[in-house]
């Protein structure tokens, strides 16, 4: 007779973690021997980041109004939303300047000689054109709709945040809050058990983008331009374990028994180079952890727009390596102006797989001295980096929702011990919302 089987072990043999992982690999491996092929998969990723989109801004709205009509206190708002910000500031800044000291100590450019008029600007005409809509002032008048209906179409992230932020203000005013909050409850709960079926897809979107990856740009090109692509890597990775770790530390989180509570959200990351898709789990997941709905609600959408510190490192060092490889002297000044126009214009990056792309355009264009040309040397490996970039964005966008609620009092620090310690596997359809915050905090 055989012995029943473990019941953890079949359960983890049913996680959506562990089909992801099985979708990656069969990406990879896919990949790799049938290319042409491998490259008609780029539907299934697309298609799962679509189906995730048209959920995430009625997710955030729902979230967002009701954690401000739920607190009912706009002065506490106004301070989440400074205090978030100032955090978010502190934070990039220093993931930009930790980006370039190690581009000018590693030099990844460095020995490349490459002449800007022999490299074809066709394949990244695209990326400039965008670039050229990257401003402060047009990145301010784009959080505005055009219409309340026009947010929810566009897929706005900031632009459904501002509706429900004054949505969730209006309705503190109205006698009948207690009806409406509870209906935005009830549709919160239903958005996000939408997103759970949805979220069964994963390992398929996984399996097609990974295998588009490998297959249309080859694992030739990683060892070709293996230098500056190990650099961002090591960079980020170094970043998330000295930088946040000592956030996490100060406020008595394990860093490790975080990574590992988000570990289906960074899979998901992995798999599709894009963090939007993660978005609505980071959110359930943090409220889940002891953060209140508001700061949950606030800090992580705002977070994605506002604090991007894997983007921030990436285009630091993006924009020293095309200037190291193509022989362009750049004076210190140039180089502290290129981090002014790196703070502004990082804030403005998309979430998205080619969101730092654009902004990495927009920012040597407003140089003017380092070849926009040479952004082509990076096509071949951006959806690689995308993916490490991406991975600190989703961590560092969890630890501000932590280090805000702490600072806010809104932090249930026994549910985030409870949650980290115990947290299992899997992650069944029935969990996918996010738990109802605690009364008190």
């Amino acid at each position: 007779m055989n012995p029943r089987p473990r019941p953890g072990r079949c359960r983890f043999f049913h996680t959506l973690y562990f089909r992801v992982i099985v979708g990656i690999l069969l990406g990879i491996a896919v990949g790799l021997f049938f290319p042409h092929f491998a490259v008609s998969l780029k539907p299934f990723g697309d298609g799962f980041i679509k189906l995730v989109r048209m959920l995430v801004t009625p997710i955030i709205f729902f979230t967002v109004v009701i954690g401000i009509a739920g607190i009912g206190d706009t002065h506490k708002l106004g301070r989440v939303g400074v205090r978030a910000l100032v955090y978010f500031e502190v934070v990039t800044t220093f993931a930009l300047a930790i980006g370039y000291f190690v581009a000018k100590i590693v030099q990844p450019g460095r020995g490349m000689n490459v002449d800007p008029k022999s490299l074809d600007v066709t394949a990244i005409s695209q990326y400039v054109t965008a670039g050229k809509h990257v401003g402060i002032v047009d990145f301010l008048l784009n959080i505005i709709p055009d219409s309340f209906a026009g947010a929810f179409a566009n897929g706005e992230i900031l632009q459904v945040l501002l509706l429900a932020i004054l949505t969730g203000v209006a309705m503190i005013s109205l006698h009948q809050e207690q009806r409406l909050l509870q209906l935005s409850r009830s549709l919160s709960h239903l958005f996000f058990r939408i997103t759970a079926i949805v979220m069964e897809l994963a390992p398929l979107a996984a399996l097609g983008a990974m295998a588009f990856t490998i297959g249309k740009y080859g694992i030739a090109t990683l060892f070709s331009l293996g230098k500056v692509l190990l650099c961002v890597y090591l960079t980020c990775i170094g970043f998330i374990a000295i930088v946040l770790g000592t956030i996490c530390y100060l406020n008595k989180i394990n860093l490790w028994k975080l990574i590992l509570y988000l570990k289906e959200e960074l899979l998901i990351v992995i798999g599709t180079s894009s963090s939007e898709p993660a978005l609505p789990g980071l959110i359930a997941k943090m409220e889940r952890l002891g953060c209140s709905e508001v700061v949950a609600g606030l800090v992580i959408p705002s977070g994605y727009s506002f604090n991007l510190d894997g983007t921030s490192i990436y285009l630091t060092i993006a924009t020293l390596f095309i200037a190291q490889a193509t022989n362009t002297h750049i004076t210190l000044g140039q180089e502290l102006f290129i981090l002014a126009i790196l703070m502004l214009n990082s804030k403005g990056a998309a979430a998205v797989t080619g969101g730092g792309f654009i902004t990495l355009a927009a920012t040597l264009s407003a140089l003017g001295t380092i070849p926009v040309a040479g952004i082509t040397l990076l096509l071949g490996i951006d959806r690689f980096m995308s993916e490490m970039r991406s991975i600190t964005n989703l961590i560092g966008n969890a630890v501000a929702a932590i280090v805000v609620a702490r600072w806010e009092n809104q932090f249930d620090a026994d549910q985030a011990t409870f949650a980290l310690n115990n947290y299992v596997l899997h992650t069944p359809i029935e969990d996918a919302e996010p738990a109802e915050a605690p009364t008190t905090r």
